[in-house]
């Protein structure tokens, strides 16, 4: 039987203004990029690791596995990045690999970000799309309008003008429909099946 999404152990409660104020200002991992932006985290290496990177990474994934388990946000940013994203790193409490074998179980399909468009590094002069500059402000909130600029390869003024349309016609997005409880419960069988291989090694 499907565990019911508020008492799910991956369910915080919403944050309301009673919350502590570091619990209002947004997703626990903004506050920790030393940990969720590290190469070892956000992009591991497929390779082989040296015994000492391979003991750093274990470090920093049980570190960012500790904010996220805290954080407010967590079910939201997992059900993001499983159900809509296909982003990079440690998000909501998952690892990369941990989030295609999520979709795989789910049947779930989703596009890859064109991060090297997202980011302007294919050359030339050429034209910004309005989801692009959508996808990098939802994936980048805290940076500024000049930094999102900059990685799209595009001038201030044409973020500020796809931004400023998006708020006075706001783009239907199509949704992906997979009920929260099952992805909840998917998550909570795949990441304690990688704990046991863990232990195992």
């Amino acid at each position: 039987m499907p565990t019911s999404s508020l008492t799910h152990p991956l369910v915080r409660p919403p944050v309301g203004p009673s919350a502590p104020s570091s619990l209002r200002r947004g997703p626990a991992c903004v506050s920790s990029p030393e940990t969720f932006w590290d190469p070892l985290v956000e992009d591991p290496p497929r390779g082989a690791l040296t015994r000492a990177d391979r003991d750093r990474q274990t470090r920093l994934v049980a570190r960012a596995r500790a904010t996220c388990a805290e954080c407010p946000l967590r079910t939201a940013c997992l059900y993001d990045a499983v159900v809509r994203h296909d982003v990079a790193g440690f998000v909501g409490g998952t690892t990369v690999r941990q989030r295609h074998e999520i979709r795989r179980r789910l049947g779930i399909v989703v596009e890859a970000e064109d991060l090297d468009t997202l980011a302007g590094v294919l050359g030339g002069a050429r034209q910004v799309d309005h989801d692009e500059v959508l996808r990098l402000r939802r994936a980048k909130p805290d940076e500024t309008l000049e930094q999102l600029a900059a990685r799209l390869g595009c001038s201030l003024s044409t973020v500020k003008r796809h931004l400023r349309r998006e708020r006075h016609e706001p783009t239907v997005r199509r949704t992906v429909e997979c009920p929260l409880p099952q992805v909840l419960q998917v998550t909570t069988a795949v990441v304690a099946g990688a704990a046991l291989v863990r232990r195992a090694a």
